[in-house]
């Protein structure tokens, strides 16, 4: 018969167990509760990057000199491009989006009824009896239309104060950043604070990288899709468009829903259009998919397209558009991360054969 042995654990190792569950917890939950708060903090870090090459560029020799001078010229440069921006496009985009909403009961009449190019969604699938048996399902019009107006009401409210919150944040981390980088680098031990500097500045670069050339991709498809329009007479062009570029924000899956949503206006108003539309985005996403998208993440996250895809998919999945957004400069962050720990492991030197190695 096999000896019989007694495992026993101390009292003291049980308590440490159950506080560092408890406090795994109680930051698990802290997370939760905030994310509204960090989904802030994470644009406001996106943007500091993004802004930072442009910093440190104009506080070398025969700039500025100091960071709060050269941090205060880009940022107030950068917010009065963007005002600038908006006197230009807001008065046209509210013009479009007030005569969009005026045709839409039109555009809906007409789909309805069975006339017009989408015409056959009613004809063929009874779109009508469908949508009423789903509001019959789920309450009154009154109550669906309260529930809506109420929902839009506080998404306008906290998007004002994002957007806020996100302004001040985005200045501070480029006042602040350096100091604090500064601060983290002094904990570390003396021979590891090189290693960790040069990965946190390839950490910015990449970051910095991925952010100004999204952006800059999302302009380039906006204002293509705008001149598109506007040269096939579809209404409210330069609306579309700002919805193209916004939509093209998020990797892969934003242009296919833009496309989906600027071409069945183009139906609407006309299958001339329509057809043109469809085969402008093919084209479009060809030129995007295989050369700008590569120039953009090759040479600064260096992500596989298979990567870039289990990364889109999983940031979709954890945060929705946040996390599809901030999935591939993640996604190059722990590559940087991991290449870094594969190369101190492989140049490491070991112990003498004749010294034990540590444990």
């Amino acid at each position: 018969m096999p000896d019989e042995r007694l495992v026993s654990f101390r009292t003291q190792s049980i308590v440490r167990v159950v506080a560092l569950l408890l406090a795994l917890a109680a930051v698990l939950w802290i997370i939760y509760v905030s994310r509204q708060v960090l989904s802030w903090v994470f644009v406001s870090l996106f943007l500091a990057l993004a802004l930072n090459p442009a910093v440190e560029k104009l506080q070398r020799p025969g700039g500025f000199g100091k960071r709060g001078a050269a941090a205060a010229v880009i940022y107030v440069s950068a917010l009065a491009a963007l005002v600038g921006l908006g006197f230009l496009l807001i008065p046209p985009l509210a013009d479009q989006i007030s005569k969009f909403a005026d045709s839409a009961p039109g555009y809906v009449h007409d789909v309805t009824h069975g006339k017009g190019p989408l015409g056959f969604l009613q004809t063929k699938y009874h779109i009508r009896e469908k949508v009423q048996e789903a509001f019959q399902h789920g309450g009154s019009a009154a109550s669906l239309a309260g529930g809506t107006v109420l929902s839009v009401t506080q998404g306008v409210i906290t998007a004002v104060i994002g957007l806020v919150t996100i302004a001040f944040m985005t200045f501070f981390m480029i006042l602040e950043g350096p100091t604090w980088l500064d601060r983290f680098y002094s904990l570390l031990p003396p021979d590891a604070e090189p290693r960790w500097r040069s990965v946190g500045q390839r950490v910015a670069q990449t970051v910095s990288g991925y952010v100004t050339g999204n952006l800059l991709i999302s302009v380039v498809a906006g204002a293509s899709t705008s001149l598109v329009l506007a040269i096939m007479g579809v209404p409210y062009a330069l609306a579309l468009g700002l919805v193209v570029a916004i939509l093209d924000l998020i990797p892969l899956a934003g242009a296919t829903l833009a496309a989906i949503i600027v071409g069945i206006v183009a139906f609407l108003t006309s299958v001339t259009a329509g057809i043109v539309v469809l085969v402008f985005f093919v084209v479009y996403q060809q030129l995007e998919n295989h050369l700008l998208q590569p120039l953009v993440y090759g040479r600064t996250v260096q992500l596989s397209p298979l990567a870039v895809l289990i990364a889109v998919l999983v940031g979709a999945e954890v945060a929705g558009v946040l996390g599809a957004l901030s999935a591939i400069p993640v996604a190059g962050t722990l590559q940087i991360l991991l290449v870094d720990w594969r190369e101190h492991r492989r140049t490491g030197t070991p112990p003498p054969r004749d010294e034990p190695a540590p444990a």
